[in-house]
């Protein structure tokens, strides 16, 4: 079953706002929550979930289809 994901205004101006490398260690960090939906929040409540990367990270909740990234950051 393929995934969905949609970015939230605030995480999509922080992508714009990345390097190429902070940028594509971001798109990992996604890529990895999405693969891993048995580690997502309850779709549709009001929790959210985190992963992290060597300088990134990503906080995303969950719906029946797939996540929604909610912010994105980089310490690069």
């Amino acid at each position: 079953m393929p995934y969905e994901v949609d970015l939230a205004v605030r995480a999509e101006d922080a992508l714009d706002e990345l390097p190429p490398e902070g940028r594509q260690e971001v798109m990992e960090r996604i890529a990895a929550a999405l693969v891993r939906p048995r580690e997502w929040p309850e779709p549709g409540g009001w929790h959210a979930a985190v992963v992290f990367g060597p300088r990134s990270w990503v906080s995303f909740t969950a719906f029946l289809g797939g996540i929604e990234v909610i912010d994105v950051g980089w310490a690069g």
